[in-house]
């Protein structure tokens, strides 16, 4: 990075961080203040904050290079989603205002029981530490690949960083940065995008940008296709996908608290409901960034391994120099290809179109290969390596090919969404364990003086022990994935608590109780033989609990009866 870049990311990154802070400093210094920003936040800052919160740093890094491997389809994981942000609206929100509860789970002990709200609690912390973890990783590959740093004390940095930000600040300073970040996060990806497509060869425009990417099967967006192996197709983003965002987004207390902030119902219904309509947009956006710099590297030779700190492992060696040789080779006939398929398709000449695709697609093919080449010779040469580097793809682009100042912009979006993201998370980690745990089961009844200087040190807690998950996230691959994956082994069961108790009246707390534990164990069984896609792990945990829940209750019922 050059000093322009470095200039451009402090300014932007003190900025908005300064910015956040004045605005927080208004705060009551009370419990409220500290984790629901005084529930004063108009709906505007409700969407944005929601936003800010789901797309990390791992929606930046990962997802661009997720398009690049993958193509589009990513985006149906999304499209449950305003579905579920309708009926959340039209359900746990009025519930929830109306008890005026500081986190979701508390709304479960009138309901049920103390045991039922603790257990369910539980299943939220774990989940949510893991997986803020992950998310402290993301940046910290950013500046470790960057800067040449360690990536152990690049994690401690970056998590030490946001802890101090979130402990300081409180809600309300989250909620103003988040605002800024999410204007900052999405001019600088459109800006990502126009600069790829200037890159390109001065004739191609953006629309033959996309016809070249549709060709070699890049824009990929709908699969129709009914396959329960299938990770992303129309019906796994759904139904599997509905009940994931439902459960996410009504009873995880990073999103929970977020529209809890809400000055009131409508605010936060609003809130909730545009996020709904604005979020998909936003995820295409950044696929289709990832998929223009996949159309560039036709025009350009692309690394053959993407992480350069691995890399460097191999590059003297023979066997290196070899397929580096051989890639050169591929890449000279598919940039021939792929001239011969844009000059097709400008004429609309379909023989040549057709023959055209099956050359670049044959070219592509040899260069994948050559690519697991590399990577049995990274594996060889130390069988720790990560070699999976999707993660790095679209930072390998913006750090070589993008302009002084774009450098640095792009890196303070991903570092404001990282921060947006785990300051959040912090936040519902916090309220979680001081609201549900601490207060309710161990110090109850004291001063509000107590419980905010209790919330420092959750916040403090939480912050070390992310840092500590951060350290083992190196070779989980695709991070976006990796989250995902984790909210899936949890959210349905969660989602199945909530649902019995806001729909199914005749179960009870025991019964719930049991189902939730043995559900929770079929889910995690599930996934360990591979039967299913991850993303109906989140229908089945939600249905088992329900089914279970009916069972035992009958058991305890024929229980009653006979005694």
């Amino acid at each position: 990075m050059t000093n322009i870049d470095w200039l451009v990311l402090l300014l932007t990154l003190g900025g908005i961080v300064g910015f956040g802070f004045w605005k927080g400093r208004m705060s009551k210094q009370n419990i409220e203040g500290y984790l629901l920003a005084d529930r004063q936040m108009p709906w505007y800052h409700v969407t944005l904050s929601v936003m800010a919160t789901q797309a990390s740093a791992i929606t930046f890094l990962s997802a661009p290079g997720q398009a690049y491997i993958d193509g589009m389809r990513f985006v149906q994981f999304y499209f449950g989603l305003p579905l579920a942000m309708i009926v959340l609206s039209i359900t746990f929100i009025p519930m929830f205002k109306k008890m005026k509860v500081f986190t979701a789970y508390e709304f479960l002990e009138g309901r049920f029981d103390l045991k039922t709200r603790t257990l369910t609690s539980f299943l939220f912390l774990l989940p949510r530490a893991l997986s803020t973890g992950v998310t402290i990783a993301a940046p910290s590959i950013i500046l470790s690949t960057i800067l040449g740093w360690n990536l152990y004390w690049t994690n401690i940095l970056t998590g030490s960083v946001v802890t101090v930000y979130c402990l300081f600040g409180g809600s309300k300073t989250i909620s103003y940065t988040q605002l800024q970040q999410m204007f900052v996060v999405l001019g600088g990806m459109f800006l990502a995008g126009y600069m790829v497509v200037h890159l390109l060869p001065a004739e191609m425009g953006f629309v033959d940008t996309l016809k070249v990417a549709g060709k070699m099967g890049k824009l990929n967006v709908i699969d129709w296709k009914f396959d329960l192996s299938n990770r992303y197709n129309v019906w796994s983003g759904l139904i599997g996908g509905f009940f994931l965002q439902l459960s996410y987004f009504g009873t995880d207390q990073s999103q929970v608290g977020r529209y809890l902030s809400g000055e009131s119902v409508g605010e936060s219904r609003l809130g909730l409901l545009m996020n709904g309509i604005f979020k998909i947009p936003m995820q295409f956006l950044i696929l289709l960034v990832g998929v223009l710099v996949f159309v560039f590297y036709q025009f350009h030779e692309a690394p053959l391994f993407f992480n350069k700190t691995v890399l460097q492992k191999v590059e003297q060696t023979t066997e290196y120099q070899e397929i580096t040789k051989k890639n050169k080779e591929v890449f000279e006939q598919k940039q021939s290809a792929v001239n011969t398929l844009f000059t097709a398709i400008q004429t609309n000449d379909e023989a040549g179109i057709n023959s055209g695709r099956t050359a670049v697609l044959a070219a592509d093919k040899q260069a994948n290969g050559l690519r697991e080449e590399v990577k049995t010779l990274i594996k060889k040469t130390d069988g720790t390596a990560d070699t999976n580097d999707t993660n790095y793809i679209f930072l390998s682009f913006v750090t070589k090919y993008l302009p002084q100042g774009m450098v640095g912009l792009l890196i303070a979006v991903i570092l404001l969404a990282s921060m947006g993201s785990m300051a959040s998370a912090f936040s519902s980690l916090t309220s979680c364990t001081i609201v549900d745990i601490y207060q309710r089961m161990i110090h109850p009844k004291d001063s509000e003086r107590h419980y905010l200087n209790a919330s420092k040190i959750s916040t403090l807690f939480w912050g070390i022990f992310c840092i500590i998950v951060a350290q083992f996230t190196a070779n989980i691959g695709s991070l976006i994935e990796a989250v995902n994956i984790l909210g899936s082994w949890f959210y349905g069961t969660i989602l199945g608590v909530f649902l019995v108790a806001f729909y199914f009246k005749s179960i009870g707390s025991t019964a719930v109780f049991w189902a939730t534990i043995l559900a929770e164990i079929v889910v995690i069984y599930t996934w360990w033989i591979d039967l299913t896609a991850f993303l109906w792990l989140n229908l089945i945990g939600c249905v088992l609990v329900i089914v279970f829940g009916y069972l035992f209750q009958m058991v305890e019922n024929q229980l009653k009866k006979t005694v």
